[in-house]
């Protein structure tokens, strides 16, 4: 697939992380590929000049606050205008981080809940046609902790949570022409906030697999639900090494 014959994926939060490797992947298999991001531009950059010189012209930097519900509707606004459609999106954004449930404050809230779960509705909402009329599909990166919440990061959780819903739902509301499906991480990669050598072996004791998965582990599986599950929708793909057999 080349230029405009191209199938065109679009991948929040992708300068780095899980988003870079996901969007590296469909870039490999051939997409053209749009790399949100917010703050991480020198990454964004420097991912961009990567892939673009290994096939010119491949990826379309956009840079948006999902916060800013206007932001939200620019960028896939312009994420459908560079190549005019869409096939793929993948909602991965995500912002992540502990908050006691007695200190959590309408602020941390509004962050958790909008970057999670909001902007994913909206974003659905407004690529909705244009992935309709390709046949297209979208993947929501949710979390094992959706189900069951994660001690610590209620706010996160519930947002989680509701990703799943959402998952659930626009497979219904976009069905029979979109594709709506979800991977939900176990341990892939720890986060930016410390974690202890103790907490790591805590937390890898209770995984059947003993260890920590991959990001490549979860762009294979987001891949797989774009290009080989045609009859696959509104289903939430654990990824966890056996995790949740010990919940």
């Amino acid at each position: 697939m080349q230029g405009l014959n191209a199938k065109v994926a679009l991948v929040t939060g992708a300068a780095r992380r899980l988003g870079a490797e996901i969007l590296k992947l469909l870039h490999a298999s051939g997409y053209q590929v749009v790399l949100h991001y917010h703050y991480s531009e020198a990454e964004a950059l420097l991912l961009a000049a990567e892939l673009n010189a290994i096939r010119p012209e491949s990826v379309f930097l956009l840079k948006a606050d999902l916060l800013s519900l206007e932001q939200v509707e620019q960028l896939a606004q312009n994420a459908v205008q560079r190549w005019g459609g869409l096939d793929v999106l993948v909602n991965n954004a995500s912002q992540f981080y502990p908050k006691a449930f007695a200190d959590v404050d309408e602020n941390d809230w509004s962050i958790l809940i909008n970057s999670n779960l909001k902007a994913p509705f909206f974003l659905s909402q407004v690529l909705a046609p244009a992935l309709q009329q390709r046949k297209g599909c979208i993947v929501n990166i949710v979390d094992i902790h959706a189900e069951k919440g994660l001690k610590g990061y209620p706010v996160y959780s519930i947002a989680k949570a509701g990703l799943v819903a959402l998952t659930k739902c626009l497979a219904k509301e976009l069905a029979p022409n979109v594709r709506v499906n979800a991977v939900a991480p176990g341990a892939i990669l720890w986060p930016d906030h410390s974690v202890s050598e103790a907490q790591k072996i805590e937390i890898l004791q209770k995984v059947a697999l003993q260890r920590c998965g991959t990001t490549e582990d979860i762009a294979r599986t987001v891949r797989f639900l774009i290009e080989d599950a045609d009859y696959i929708t509104g289903q939430i793909m654990t990824v966890d090494g056996g995790r949740t057999l010990f919940t």
